[in-house]
C-alpha cells in the first residue's frame, strides 16, 4: 500500500504551482456561473462530470462542481477508468492519500476495504491505475468539497450481472450526505478518433450537438441496457460508458423519482476552432423530483409576474411581458414550464415548452401572453372577458422510457416524440377526466396527430415527468 501518491498531472494538465492552480479554479467557477447562472439544485445524488486539461473542460465541469459545493456532501463516491485498459472488475487504488498542488485527497480506506472483500472490486496498486479520468477531478474537488473523503474506483469491461452486483453494493452507499461522480467525455469526433459520421463542415457544431443530446437522453433514463444499446446503434465514441452504465445501474435503485438534468454542455471545438477534431463534454446531475420544486416565494414572483403581465395586456392592449419583481437565484433556471388560464372551470388557453430555453423569469410571463393570444383552440382574449385565473405549471426534465411500465397516472405528465411529430399531456389532466392508463396513452397520439394505438410504434419516443403545479 502506498501512503501518499503524488498526481503525476500536475504540471500538465492543470497547473503545477498551488497560486497558479487556485487562480484557474477560481476563473473556472466564475465562468461556469456566467455561463449557467447562479441557481444549484439542492440535495444531488450524482454527477457526471468530463475530464479533459481544465483549459479545455473545467468550465463545463465546474457547473457540477458548484452544485456539490452547495451540498456539503461527507462524502465522494468517484467512478473513473483507465484509458489504457483495466481489470475486468471495478478497482480500488490502494493509497491512502493523493497529493495534488491544492492540498491532499483523503482516500476513504475504510468503504474502500469492506467493497473489496466482494467482487467485482478489487484492490489493485495505484501505478496500475492511475488515469486523468479520475486524478483530473481531485483540484476541482479540492475546490467545491475541501476535505471530503473520497473513495476513487476504477470501472472496467463489466458483464450484465457484475454490473447489477456493483450497483447493489454503492447503493448500500448512498445515505444522505453520500455524493457519486462519473467521469466521462462524450463524442470524439475527428479521423484521428477514427470516428467521422460527417463532413468537418459549417454544420458540425449542430450535428455534434445533436448526437451528443441522443447520448444524454439515453443516459437519462437510468437505464443502463437503454444506454449502451443506443451506443452501440449509433458507434458513439463515449469514452466513460462503463462509469455512467455502472452509475445509472445503482440510481435505478434508489427509485423512481430521480431525474438527470443538462448542467451545461460544450465542445472542445468551440473553444479552439477546428472543425475537424472535436471532445464533447456535458456536466449531468442527478436528483429526486423535489429537488426541483420552487420555494413559496419563488412561486409568488412568478405568480404576480403573470398576473402583471395579463393585466397590462388586457387594460393596454400591448403584448408586453413584465418580468418579476424580483429575480432570485432559483429564477434564474432554465425549466419547462406552462402558463394555463381558466375561465371559470373552463381551459382558456395552456402553451408551455418541455425544456427550457429561457429563465423562468423571462419564460413565465412570456407564456402568460401565449396563453392568452397564441393557442389556436380559443379566440385572443379580450378585456371585456370575465376575470382570468392563472395555472403556472414548472417541469422536473424528461425522463426517457422504454414501455409505459414506469408511468404512473396523475403523478406523471407524458412527452411523445415520434419522427415530426410530437405532443404533452401535463400530469393535471387526469383530474379532470376520468381517464385510464390507456385513455391517456391513445390521448397523447391523437394530440400528435397519430392513430390512438402509435405512442407505441418502435420509432416512436416516449418520456415522462413531474410537475409542481400552482395559482389559482
Amino acid at each position: 500500500m502506498e501512503d501518499v501518491h503524488i498526481s503525476p498531472y500536475a504540471g500538465s494538465w492543470y497547473p503545477g504551482g498551488r497560486a497558479e492552480l487556485d487562480c484557474l479554479l477560481a476563473e473556472l467557477f466564475e465562468h461556469s456561473r456566467e455561463r449557467t447562472g447562479p441557481c444549484a439544485l439542492r440535495d444531488p445524488l450524482a454527477f457526471v462530470v468530463p475530464h479533459a486539461g481544465l483549459m479545455y473542460s473545467g468550465t463545463v465541469a465546474a457547473a457540477a462542481y458548484r452544485s456539490l459545493a452547495e451540498s456539503t456532501p461527507s462524502r465522494i463516491v468517484l467512478l473513473g477508468f483507465a484509458h489504457r485498459g483495466g481489470p475486468s472488475s471495478v478497482a480500488i487504488p490502494d493509497v491512502k492519500r493523493i497529493a495534488t498542488p491544492v492540498g491532499e485527497v483523503t482516500v476513504d480506506r475504510e468503504t474502500a476495504a469492506m467493497l473489496a472483500r466482494e467482487l467485482p472490486f478489487e484492490m489493485a496498486p495505484e501505478q496500475r491505475l492511475c488515469d486523468h479520468s479520475v486524478e483530473i477531478q481531485l483540484p476541482l474537488l479540492m475546490k467545491a468539497a475541501p476535505g471530503v473523503p473520497v473513495l476513487p474506483l476504477y470501472v472496467g469491461p463489466l458483464h450484465r450481472d457484475s454490473r447489477e452486483k456493483a450497483a447493489h453494493a454503492l447503493a448500500a452507499l448512498a445515505t444522505t450526505g453520500t455524493v457519486f461522480l462519473a467521469s466521462s467525455d462524450l463524442t470524439h469526433y475527428g479521423a484521428s478518433f477514427g470516428y467521422q459520421p460527417f463532413p468537418p463542415d459549417h454544420s458540425v457544431r449542430d450535428r455534434l450537438r445533436d448526437l451528443d443530446y441522443d447520448v444524454i437522453d439515453a443516459a437519462g433514463s437510468l437505464e443502463p441496457e437503454l444506454f449502451l444499446e443506443h451506443l452501440s446503434s449509433t458507434g458513439s465514441t463515449v469514452c466513460g460508458y462503463e462509469p455512467i452504465s455502472l452509475l445509472l445501474a445503482m440510481l435505478r435503485l434508489l427509485g423512481d423519482g430521480i431525474y438527470q438534468e443538462a448542467l451545461d454542455y460544450q465542445t472542445s471545438a468551440e473553444i479552439t476552432g477546428e472543425a475537424h477534431h472535436s471532445v464533447s463534454y456535458a456536466a449531468l446531475g442527478y436528483f429526486r423530483a423535489p429537488s426541483f420544486e420552487l420555494e413559496r416565494e419563488d412561486r409568488q414572483l412568478l405568480l404576480d409576474s403573470a398576473h402583471a403581465t395579463l393585466l397590462n395586456l388586457l387594460e393596454t392592449g400591448q403584448r408586453k411581458p413584465v418580468p418579476p419583481a424580483a429575480v432570485t437565484p432559483a429564477l434564474t433556471r432554465r425549466a419547462g414550464a406552462f402558463v394555463s388560464l381558466y375561465e371559470g372551470v373552463g381551459l382558456r388557453g395552456c402553451v408551455g415548452r418541455h425544456s427550457g430555453c429561457d429563465p423562468l423569469a423571462q419564460a413565465i410571463p412570456e407564456l402568460t401572453l401565449s396563453a392568452a393570444l397564441d393557442d389556436p383552440r380559443f379566440m385572443p382574449l379580450r378585456a371585456a372577458q370575465c376575470r382570468v385565473a392563472i395555472q403556472i405549471s414548472v417541469l422536473t426534465p424528461l425522463k426517457r422510457l422504454r414501455g409505459t411500465a414506469g408511468f404512473v397516472l396523475g403523478r406523471h405528465g407524458a412527452y411523445l416524440h415520434c419522427g415530426p411529430r410530437r405532443s404533452l399531456l401535463l400530469p393535471q389532466v387526469t383530474r379532470l377526466r376520468d381517464w385510464t392508463r390507456e385513455d391517456f396513452f391513445c390521448a397523447l397520439a391523437r394530440k400528435a396527430g397519430l392513430p390512438p394505438d402509435n405512442w407505441s410504434r418502435p420509432d416512436a419516443r416516449l418520456s415522462v415527468f413531474e410537475a409542481q403545479v400552482f395559482g389559482e
